[in-house]
């Protein structure tokens, strides 16, 4: 019979190694049973719960079950042949028996698997290939001793047949393995226009992320766009994954138990994720792997008996680990990523439903720049815990593993070298913690920053008007300096760190070898010893690293969970605080005493079904409140709300979509042509369709900005009548438009014989002339109703309302029009009258079309092609050359210093033995600390220098950023969508910031290592040479083919970012609305596919960065092979010290080609926010603020004499000009109206007195001096104006008056008495300290044109120039402005652009403009005389 399983002289001792038959026939027979029993149960279970429908039987699939068939035929035919042999009384060993059984058993397995994968839709099976090949490679290993033992055994000959027929069969089914199965019935993939391969790929594709390489290949031949993207996987789309989050969500936080939320995270990917645990497991082994095959390595390198097979075959086994701890690792990244990105999808979506439920109140906690940080930076923190998470019980078990293995290796000494790593791990701790504590201030800084730039990019026309971009750029730099001052600090404890990264390992190794050698006299340190060391504190080197990183992305993430927690505990809107339903006696809508929050009304009132209400009262008593109560917006303290049916609102100020103007008036309604027509005609919108470039198809931009203040509040009441509801409130809709298209609208929609007539109708109203046909009349003070009733009634009754009437009966019939409010632009803030000529002439059309395409490709570009290298030089320039040129020299310092010392070691330990010890270990260790010592010098200058010239630079290019966007001209403001240059501030230079400089650093130091490795390679064996540079060669190649496409996928994933955010600022700031029609469904559909558009170009850049490791990890495990090949091919030439030095930097080249190209290619994308920086800096400016030569005297203007000579103006330099040969002199102290029908150019009249839009042609002069030559500050501060739109920045009220600090005190108040505000600012608890809110949100729209009206008084300049700024406010505060100005700016030269012409009846001249031609000037009596234009308009508004 056979000699024992394990014959070590048969299989090791030998030039030529075998196994022995018994081996052959038992252990190499059970390992793949084993494997594939052991899988089988779990296996199992998972197909049962992951169903992807059913899989056709198809030629591929039979052959498969065919075959294996056929191969549990073949095993049972060795059972029966045994069975004959048995009845022949031939007695073979008993495993012939149980060989052949078992196996049989496991191909029938192996048979159902196949088949039941089949019907669970398995495309390519892991399990089965994997099963094949373990078999194959058995059989193989039998084959081989079969055919080398031909000559000695009798054959048996029917076995060695059935043997070679299994042997055949196996390699076909592995082959046939390779081959994926047509995709399932009825699956997803088959209607989907570009699906994901990643599904149908083999096994073999998906683990080698081979299945990407098509889109890789087509990105490289062109930039890749957004069609060439797949659609995403059923299982990473938002409708999948944030009901399950929601659902988990929403409910706990009722009890607000404390970890709920990170209960949700796990049990929503917990299951899918746990698969990375085994993976991360598998990995973690195989790493250590390395240095024991190093070792065994060193060994057969001193052994010079050993046979030669060993070395190749210890250099293959190298090759192997390496290349499945590749194959390992990046299944985990993949697993990571792609939980990472499904986490940020839920939490994405959740937060966006949540924001549509929140209270009002709850809402003003957090500002929208808070909420869509929670969306951005918050879940984007989560995205990169996915990654880390595993580490926290992975890094322990690396190091236990390691400190066993060093133990083995050098025994009690190692304590040492973890003593010093023990120590430092608190120093890393309370760095961490430090740096977290830096980054909270930084982010308080940065947050407040952005606040500032976000006001002042929305009222930049208003900044420029008063000249006050200097007060405003300081604000923002004293920010910034807070901001810069906590980067510095931690700009310091980064290079701490970094010291104590680099030179950790070093240390360790240090102190180690030294107790090693000082101990004992006879301790000799050789290689096996110090290299087999130095690849496990290599290893060690990381966890240790990883651990604080960890550690901080906890806490970040905490902190993130902590803000997102806030955030979704917040009340949400009581959905029963009104109840909507019908009630008996056709009575519809019901107040009762509900008190709410911030106002106090106790109310009740009632409004039948049908009737038409108005709610009048002065600014600030409550009116616009009441409305909000009947939406349910407000905390009802008592008493019920009762609405009838559904609702339809208008709020006071318009909310627009970024969508076309059907869709915005549409509203997510079915289309009906005929309702449509009638909404437009009713609400005056069909000129403003006509002007449009595409009509009803235009796109508007955000915020409406292509739509004038008329136009958007026209808009958004088509919106309301489109919807056909039951119940219609009303905001003021009317105070935007004029009052012939006010008429129009009152007659044909609100009034008794409009569209609506049926209908409830509230409306909110500053227009007296509508009351007498209103059914009932609300009179509201100071959050009570005052009085109530018919206008009769109320007339009767004598009380407030009837002297609110009386005051204005004289003007009665002055305003039966509320006066001709002359254009249906009331022009609105960005457009600066470009809406105002498009009804002028015909040929606008074209220009305009223009401009309307601008608008929509102004959107963030993504540019495409590599990064230039003078964006580089741009960098270096900001930080100084000298510093960059000091730090690239400190970089080699510390990588030549590191070289010399590991070489230094590998001399160490090749010294000869003597007698037991060797001589020279003090010098040895002596020089070896010096280099380390100097290593650790150069690492700590370098990172200091690269953090301090971070600095630098962005502090520059902060600074060059800020001064060149305040010089833009306002043209480019109205090109450029704000959220560009938000962007532009926050994002961009936060990169700067701080993800500039560390990825610098550890570019330098990976391309550093990268040389170093290959130097030594070279040094120990130069004949790799040969290898090196074709192997470099494929590297660049991948590189620059991934780089490509990465690139190109970075881009179009940010630019598929801005819409999520900007669509969910826009939900955020039309919140009311959205709730009010209850469209809340629509819009979290519409989010969801934004979101997943975003994902979308997401998901293919995780892969790609997969593919790309993994190819060049195979780069890298070349280089391994060939590193440990020659040397085990020079084996008597080499010393071992060598051949361990250059197989120990080999084992560390894949980690470093793998972080080069990573941060190369993060490197590219980064510095591209230096381009975007610069970009602007390149832009137009406008003039000079201020020029020294021409400065003007201080006094200037003294008279106020204005003239206008042969003046003409041009928006653009492809527009005809918009005013055209203007010939007026304008005498000191005149009162002077300006009138003219729509797009006659009033206001751009003004805007050529500011400069806002240069002459094109004649000049104008004040009081002697061409405007024109002096500097536009210089301008500016001595012209006031009191523009339409009342704009407000966050600071005190004293601030937003004089925010240079130049008046006193007395002055102000004096202002705002006589600015009718005293009252109201006295009663505030702040008083002129009063915080006002972002946009002045916590002021009545009248109340802070008056604050504006405050600002012209305090600045008393000698000309005043008013821009219609009486639209938003009730009469009574229109009487107040008017006489005010009439008294206080008694001398001064006033013009006024009239809205209301019975405001300028009295004035000494009127200007009417049309065209952009003065066509009528004189007295107004004067020219009512000559029944020209003028005369026409007064008819209009009734006054003649």
């Amino acid at each position: 019979t056979f000699p024992c399983c394990g014959d070590w002289n048969l299989t090791w001792h030998t030039e030529n190694p075998d196994f022995t038959p018994c081996f052959q026939n038992t252990v190499l027979v059970w390992i793949p049973c084993i494997y594939l029993w052991v899988c089988f149960p779990v296996y199992f279970l998972y197909l049962r719960c992951h169903d992807r429908g059913y899989i056709q039987m198809s030629n591929l699939n039979k052959a498969k079950t065919a075959l294996g068939l056929i191969l549990w035929i073949v095993c049972w035919a060795d059972l029966f042949y045994s069975f004959w042999e048995r009845s022949q009384n031939i007695f073979q060993a008993p495993f012939f028996l149980v060989r052949p059984t078992v196996l049989g058993i496991t191909m029938l397995l192996a048979t159902f698997l196949i088949q039941y994968e089949r019907i669970k839709g398995v495309q390519s099976s892991g399990v089965m290939t994997i099963f094949w090949l373990i078999s194959l490679l058995c059989a193989v290993v039998v084959f081989r001793s079969k055919i080398i033992n031909k000559g000695d055994v009798s054959v048996d000959a029917f076995r060695y047949a059935t043997f070679c027929i299994y042997f055949i069969l196996l390699l076909v089914q592995l082959i046939l393995c390779c081959f994926p199965e047509r995709p399932p019935l009825f699956s997803e993939t088959v209607n989907d226009p570009n699906p994901c391969p990643e599904f149908s790929a083999s096994f073999l594709s998906r683990i080698t992320f081979w299945w990407i390489t098509g889109l890789m290949v087509q990105g490289y031949r062109r930039p890749l766009e957004a069609k060439d993207l797949w659609s995403l996987n059923k299982e990473d789309k938002s409708e999948e994954i944030v009901p399950e989050a929601e659902a988990l969500i929403i409910k706990p936080s009722q009890k607000s138990s404390e970890a709920s939320l990170f209960k949700v995270l796990y049990k929503t990917f917990g299951p899918y994720f746990l698969m990375s645990f085994l993976f991360k497991a598998a990995h973690d082994l195989l790493m250590f792997a390395g240095p024991e095959i190093l070792k065994l390595l060193i060994n057969f390198v001193n052994n010079k008996a050993a046979p030669n097979w060993q070395g190749y075959f210890y250099t293959g086994l190298l090759f192997v680990c390496a290349c499945l701890q590749t194959l390992i690792l990046h299944q985990y990244f993949h697993i990571c990523f792609v939980t990472g990105m499904r986490l940020k999808t839920a939490i994405v979506g959740v937060i966006y439903r949540k924001a549509l439920v929140i209270t009002n109140s709850a809402r003003k906690t957090s500002t929208v720049g808070e909420i869509v940080n929670l969306m951005s930076v918050d879940a984007q923190r989560f995205m990169d815990l996915a990654t880390y998470i595993n580490m926290i019980w992975s890094a322990p078990l690396q190091v236990i593993l390691a400190l066993y293995l060093l133990w083995q290796n050098l025994g009690p000494s190692v304590l040492a070298g973890v003593a010093v790593m023990i120590l430092l791990v608190p120093i890393n701790a309370v760095m961490a913690m430090k740096t977290k504590t830096y980054q909270v201030a930084q982010m308080k800084s940065k947050d407040n920053r952005i606040k500032l730039m976000n006001e002042i990019l929305n009222g930049i026309k208003v900044l420029k008007l008063y000249a006050w971009e200097l007060a405003f750029r300081e604000k923002v730099l004293e920010i910034r300096q807070k901001e810069l001052k906590v980067l510095k600090k931690s700009a310091y404890l980064a290079a701490m760190a970094t010291f104590t990264w680099v030179c950790a390992p070093f240390l360790v190794a240090l102190s180690t070898f030294a107790v090693y050698v000082t101990i004992d006299k006879n301790n000799v340190l050789d290689a096996q010893k110090a290299f087999v060391s130095l690849a496990l504190f290599n290893i060690l080197r990381f966890p240790l690293n990883m651990l604080p990183m960890v550690i901080s992305s906890i806490v970040e993430a905490s902190v993130s969970l902590k803000r997102l927690r806030v955030f979704l505990s917040h009340e949400e809107l009581d959905p029963d605080s009104i109840i909507r339903g019908p009630i008996t006696d056709g009575e519809f809508l019901f107040l009762k005493q509900a008190e709410l929050c911030t106002l106090y009304f106790s109310i009740n009132f009632t409004v039948p079904e049908g009737s038409l209400v108005a709610v009048v009262g002065q600014v600030g008593c409550g009116k616009s409140s009441l409305l909000s109560a009947l939406l349910g917006e407000m905390d009802k303290k008592e008493g019920y709300v009762v609405v009838k049916g559904s609702v339809a609102y208008v709020p006071q100020q318009a909310w627009v979509q970024n969508a076309t103007l059907e869709d915005n008036i549409i509203f997510g309604r079915e289309m009906n042509e005929s309702r449509y027509k009638r909404v437009i005609e009713a609400c005056a919108l069909l000129p403003d369709i006509e002007i449009l470039p595409t009509g009803d198809k235009t796109e508007i931009g955000e915020k409406g900005v292509n739509l004038s203040g008329g136009q958007k509040q026209r808009v958004s009441l088509a919106r309301a009548v489109y919807c056909n509801a039951d119940v219609y409130l009303f905001d003021d809709p009317l105070s935007a438009v004029d009052a012939h298209v006010g008429k129009h609208i009152f007659e044909k929609v609100i009034g008794p014989k409009g569209i609506l007539k049926n209908k409830t109708r509230v409306l909110v109203t500053h227009a007296i002339n509508y009351l007498p046909q209103m059914d009932t009349i609300l009179v509201m003070s100071d959050g009570e109703i005052s009085e109530m009733g018919s206008y009769q009634e109320l007339l009767k009754q004598d009380g407030a309302f009837a002297e609110f009437l009386r005051t204005y009966a004289n003007a009665e019939q002055s305003v039966e029009n509320s006066g001709k409010q002359l254009s249906n632009s009331s022009t609105y803030s960005r457009d600066t009258g470009k809406t105002q000529h498009q009804s002028s002439t015909a040929e606008l059309q074209k220009p305009l079309a223009e401009k309307n395409s601008w608008k929509l490709t102004e959107a963030d570009t993504a540019k495409t092609g590599r990064v230039k290298a003078t964006v580089y030089w741009d960098y270096m320039k900001a930080i100084g050359l000298f510093i960059s040129f000091l730090s690239i020299f400190l970089f080699m310092c510390n990588h030549i210093a590191s070289l010399a010392s590991n070489y230094w070691l590998s001399l160490w330990t090749d010294d000869p033995v003597i007698n037991g010890t060797q001589q020279y270990t003090n010098v040895r260790l002596g020089v070896y600390g010096a280099l380390g010592i100097s290593q650790g010098i150069a690492v700590f200058g370098y990172s200091m220098v690269v953090s301090i010239g971070g600095i630098f630079a962005s502090r520059h290019l902060h600074l060059n950023l800020l001064h060149n966007v305040l010089r833009s001209p306002m043209s480019f403001f109205e090109r450029t969508p704000s959220g560009n240059l938000v962007n532009r501030f926050s994002k961009e230079i936060d990169t700067i910031d701080s993800t500039i400089p560390p990825i610098i650093k550890m570019f330098m130091g990976s391309t550093f290592n990268v040389i170093g490795a290959c130097i030594i390679i070279l040094l120990a064996t130069p004949i790799a040479a040969v290898i090196i540079p074709p192997l470099g060669l494929v590297y660049l190649f991948v590189q620059r083919f991934y780089v490509a496409t990465s690139r190109q996928l970075k881009r179009l994933e940010s630019v598929s970012r801005s819409p999520v955010y900007s669509h969910f600022n826009e939900t955020l700031l039309g919140v009311s609305v959205i709730r009010a029609f209850e469209e809340q469904k629509r819009f979290i559909k519409q989010n969801d596919v934004k979101v997943d558009e975003n994902q979308k170009a997401y998901y293919p850049s995780i892969v790609a960065n997969r593919w790309l490791a993994v190819r060049l990890e195979y780069v890298g495990n070349c280089i391994v092979l060939f590193a440990a090949l020659f040397a085990v091919i020079a084996r008597n030439k080499l010393s071992a010290g060598l051949v361990g030095l250059s197989v120990s930097y080999s084992l560390q080249i894949t980690a470093y080609l793998n972080w080069l190209v990573r941060m190369s290619s993060e490197l590219e994308t980064n510095i591209v926010a230096v381009e975007r920086v610069k970009e602007y800096a390149e832009m137009e400016k406008e003039a000079e603020w201020s020029i020294e030569q021409t400065a003007p005297a201080s006094t200037w203007p003294k008279e106020g004499k204005v003239e206008f000579r042969g003046y003409g103006l041009r928006y653009r330099e492809d527009l005809d000009l918009v005013l055209k040969n203007i010939n007026v002199t304008i005498n000191g102290g005149e009162k002077i109206g300006i009138v003219g029908r729509t797009g006659a150019g009033k206001s751009s009249l003004t805007l050529g007195l500011f400069r806002i839009n240069e002459a094109a042609e004649g000049e104008i002069i004040i009081d002697g001096i061409n405007i024109a030559k002096i500097g536009l500050h210089d301008l500016r501060f001595k012209i006031t104006i009191i523009p339409q739109d009342p704009i407000l920045f966050s600071g005190s009220l004293r601030m937003n008056l004089d925010p240079f600090d130049q008046h006193s005190d007395e002055d102000i108040w004096r202002s705002l008495e006589l600015a009718h505000l005293k009252n109201f600012v006295s009663s505030l608890p702040d008083k002129l300290n009063h915080e006002c809110a972002e946009g002045g949100e916590n002021l009545s729209v009248g109340q802070r044109q008056l604050v504006c009206l405050a600002r012209a008084l305090l600045r008393k300049s000698k000309i005043l120039v008013l821009d219609e700024a009486t639209a938003a406010v009730d009469l009574e505060t229109d009487k107040l402005i008017q006489s005010t100005i009439k008294s206080q700016f008694e001398e001064c030269t006033v013009l006024t652009i009239a809205h209301r012409l019975n405001t300028i009846m009295d004035y000494t001249r009127v200007l009417v403009l049309d065209r952009g031609e003065v066509v009528e000037c004189g007295s107004p009596d004067h020219l009512l005389q000559e029944k020209g234009i003028f005369y026409s308009m007064a008819k209009d508004s009734g006054l003649v």
